[in-house]
């Protein structure tokens, strides 16, 4: 297997400040182009149903024109509550098509939270999403058609000012909308996608969802290097492997969740299927634990897998491939885009090794390639901004990630990190899902607490003693709860707050 590493001018063009000359491309516009070039060629794969390049023109070029006699304008968002379909994804280029950004949301968010998002969001239209939990804007449902009369001739409003405008991944319970600086144009999705090891034509499988920054924006990376986005409907360990020899994906999308999901099928399973023509794995997210990166690796070649970390605001990005990843066991990269720091509480840069928060900028002098709607940036000046994540650089300049800040357990006045914890637990062979939260003590302030999905019962002594072979006493969970459930959603993500809130004792 071969890997293409990050393009030098790619890298260029997203450190720089300056455009071409030449009038910029739509996102529109390079989509119709595409479907010129090649109209039978597949565009979107989701389950059943395949659309072809110039099917999935066509069909967006009405689908927009419905949207804008229901009201969408140039520079409006449009609010999409759909579930992973090839419909989100039109959804999401009629909207460009109209000059207006597509918002994502999850189709599956309480009603509250829901109306909270598009209360704060103010759409033009909202797709999927049910009448009451959007009272006073205009709605149409999963499943809409526009009027066979609209035509289905080229449409193009011009470039909206932003690509998109995803959401937070709602840890705080707090609504909040991150609206890129990047207007919908090609130039500003093809150098992410060759940092990321994108090439023209690659098949691109898709497992998360795409109301998540991640998916939505690597779907549309590839489809406008001229790829074919296989999007599953759900995750599946198996199915994502049958996907894999079906449809001759060369490129794949995934978080440190699905890669051990995959990883935990039974040996003979995972290896009777034929997944020679993978060139590249992109994992990002969250932190992967080590042994499970070691595992791909040897699976499928150092060159082939490859760790992005960046928030969605993408201030700053690193990538790392497998071959740098022995090298520098545990590094999420150095960065290939903007820049980064870490401070002490103090704001005073670390020396190399020592753990402390993230600071991030696209560079000196530069905006922030971003805006919040709901919230405002912990920034400390000079461009330097952070979105709550920990860790430490060494020497050379490779960044390793601690944990989030807010996520970090004080006990009794030594740090804990969950997500080395739950790494320690993962490396149990019959635990297949791991959370650890702070719950409140009286005599250490809080204490770490383990909730484990098991393949087959354990003690809570066999894990203590598991554990014990792995970190330090302080560290060890001081309570283990059993669940029967996935802990994290097909994002990686899981809501901790609420996990500890659920468990806090009734004053």
């Amino acid at each position: 297997m071969t890997h293409v590493g990050p393009h030098k001018e790619e890298v260029r063009r997203l450190n720089s400040e300056t455009l071409s000359e030449a009038p910029p491309q739509t996102l529109v516009a390079r989509f119709a182009e595409l479907a010129q070039a090649a109209p039978d060629r597949p565009a979107i794969t989701c389950g059943a149903d395949t659309i072809t390049r110039i099917e999935l023109d066509r069909r967006t070029n009405r689908l927009a024109r419905a949207y804008q006699e229901l009201g969408v304008t140039k520079d409006s968002f449009v609010t999409i509550g759909l579930p992973n379909s090839i419909e989100f994804l039109a959804a999401a280029i009629a909207a460009w098509k109209c000059g207006a950004t597509p918002q994502p949301i999850s189709s599956r968010l309480p009603g509250r939270e829901t109306a909270a998002i598009i209360a704060l969001a103010e759409p033009t239209l909202v797709v999927g999403i049910s009448e009451q939990d959007a009272p006073g804007f205009t709605v149409v449902p999963p499943g809409f058609e526009p009027s066979a009369d609209l035509s289905d001739s080229a449409f193009d409003m011009g470039a909206a000012a932003s690509l998109k405008a995803p959401t937070s991944g709602g840890s705080t319970g707090r609504p909040k909308l991150i609206v890129a600086g990047d207007r919908a144009e090609a130039d500003n999705l093809t150098p992410f996608a060759r940092v990321q090891g994108m090439q023209d034509d690659d098949t691109i499988l898709i497992t998360g969802p795409l109301y998540h920054n991640a998916p939505f924006t690597l779907s549309f990376c590839g489809l406008s290097l001229g790829g074919h986005i296989v999007l599953m409907p759900r995750f599946d360990a198996a199915e994502s492997l049958r996907l894999i020899e079906t449809y001759d994906v060369t490129w794949m999308y995934a978080v440190p969740t699905m890669m051990n999901r995959i990883w935990r099928l039974p040996e003979s399973e995972r290896t009777s299927y034929d997944v020679s023509s993978l060139r590249n794995v992109m994992h990002m997210a969250a932190p992967c634990p080590a042994w499970l990166k070691h595992a791909w690796i040897d699976w499928l070649g150092a060159e082939a897998v490859l760790e992005l970390y960046a928030g969605t605001e993408v201030q700053s990005v690193t990538v790392v491939n497998g071959v740098e990843w022995l090298a520098h066991p545990g590094t999420v990269g150095r960065p290939v885009v903007g820049e980064m720091i870490v401070l002490g509480p103090d704001g005073s840069p670390l020396p190399a090794g020592e753990v402390g928060e993230i600071w991030m900028r696209r560079g000196e002098g530069q905006a922030a390639p971003y805006r919040y709607i709901g919230a405002e940036a912990q920034t400390i000046g000079d461009g330097w901004e952070t979105v709550g994540d920990m860790g430490s650089m060494d020497a050379e300049g490779y960044l390793y990630l601690a944990d989030r800040k807010s996520d970090m357990i004080v006990v009794g006045g030594a740090n804990v990190y969950p997500a080395e914890v739950e790494a320690a637990l993962l490396e149990h062979p019959q635990v297949s899902s791991a959370v650890v939260i702070g719950l409140e003590h009286e005599d250490l302030g809080h204490v770490p607490h383990a909730l484990v999905q098991l393949e087959t019962p354990l003690t809570d002594d066999d894990l203590r003693d598991h554990l014990a072979e792995h970190l330090a006493r302080y560290k060890i969970p001081r309570s283990f709860e059993r669940v029967t459930e996935p802990l994290r959603d097909d994002a990686g993500k899981v809501r901790r707050a609420a996990l500890v809130a659920a468990r806090k004792k009734p004053t």
